[in-house]
């Protein structure tokens, strides 16, 4: 395994961008077997299907389609309003909108992470390379946008990619060896076993109860060679020199972007989502008998353009910082529902934000996210 870091130091050059075979690694299957009833509990049988308002099934088993056709009044059942924003109508555990306003906010986001952390990891492109032997196929569970997806099904026009996530994707222009599939992943994805050749998830940790049980269900979904990549973030910020800054219960002071995002934290804790999930997931798939080649990289972003001078590798960051600052303001936006539903009252709430954007708008206080990844490869 290894591992790489990546800040503003030097920036990344970006990556621009069936038949089911027989799983012979029975060594690998047999071994990794005692993890599959490690979180039962979190992850059903996948008897226990998610079901719509309307009592329609919304799991099916891969390769074939989903079971339903996403009509405008499936769509509208989708969805319901809380504190003025869209929130999906099936999952009490992920509480970020899913509307409009987000969904840019997300295809923004897909951008600044090709830039800064590049599309896909370094083995994508062989793996996804026609062999002549089966149809490639790729899985992006909690796809959001479905940015992510999309380019891949666009970049590799001979594979069949699958977007899930808690309400169906709103692209007009799907490519057509795309679809889109609603259901809750904590429900399971043994209906995915053996199906796959690459496995992608990107923050989607907040709503995930069992990340870990996550990534026993990607081990058997995958094909043998096949490829994990997760990325996620540790839920707090880090200030000039790297260290996570965790403002204590009841604190009410400076720095507030980091105390907006401890409040967050907290919240997505009360709703059973997996907020430590990135600081755990390389030594998860590390230790998993089922993965190989396994490999970490963590890339720490500016959260607004606050680098001094005017030398390449600094202006090029700031830009980076320009698009951070203003995904993390939606962000804020967008997290009004879960902080609100975790008891904080609304005049708490917009003081705290409204001191946040302003910290982040003066671009004075060095902060970083850490965004992490993991990628690694099913042993043969």
């Amino acid at each position: 395994m290894s591992t790489s870091i990546m800040s503003f130091y030097s920036h990344p050059a970006a990556s621009v961008g069936p038949s089911q075979p027989e799983d012979t690694d029975s060594d690998v299957e047999s071994e990794s077997d005692r993890y599959t009833n490690m979180s039962l509990d979190s992850f059903a049988p996948s008897g226990a299907s998610s079901r719509t308002s309307m009592d329609v099934s919304m799991r099916s088993a891969s390769p074939a389609p989903s079971v339903f056709s996403a009509t405008s009044s499936l769509r509208a059942q989708a969805y319901r309003q809380e504190y003025g924003r869209g929130l999906n109508n099936y999952s009490e555990v992920y509480r970020l909108p899913a509307d409009d306003e987000e969904l840019h906010r997300l295809e923004r986001q897909h951008e600044m992470f090709c830039k800064c952390i590049g599309k896909y990891p370094p083995p994508l492109p062989e793996i996804m390379a026609d062999d002549g032997f089966e149809v490639k196929a790729v899985l992006d569970l909690g796809c959001g946008s479905g940015s992510w997806i999309m380019d891949i099904a666009r970049e590799f026009p001979n594979s069949t990619t699958v977007a899930v996530d808690l309400v169906p994707m709103q692209s007009t222009s799907m490519p057509p060896n795309c679809r889109s599939e609603v259901d809750d992943i904590n429900l399971g994805l043994e209906h995915f076993y053996g199906d796959f050749n690459v496995v992608h998830t990107q923050l989607i940790s907040s709503g995930i109860r069992d990340y870990h049980g996550l990534i026993n269900h990607i081990a058997h979904v995958l094909r043998p060679g096949g490829l994990i990549d997760v990325t996620e973030f540790p839920f707090n910020f880090s200030g000039i020199e790297k260290t996570a800054i965790c403002p204590p219960t009841g604190a009410f002071e400076p720095p507030w972007t980091p105390l907006w995002m401890s409040y967050a934290n907290r919240a997505v804790r009360q709703r059973g989502g997996d907020a430590d999930a990135s600081m755990h997931m390389h030594e998860w798939i590390s230790n998993h008998p089922a993965f190989e080649d396994v490999v970490y990289r963590e890339f720490w972003i500016p959260l607004s353009p606050w680098l001094k001078g005017n030398d390449p590798n600094s202006v090029w960051w700031n830009d980076i910082g320009t698009t951070m600052r203003d995904d993390l303001k939606a962000f804020m936006s967008s997290g009004r529902p879960l902080l609100l539903g975790s008891g904080l009252s609304e005049d708490f709430v917009n003081q705290l934000e409204h001191n946040a954007v302003v910290e982040l708008d003066e671009a004075i206080t060095p902060l970083y996210v850490r965004i992490q990844n993991v990628y690694g490869r099913k042993k043969h």
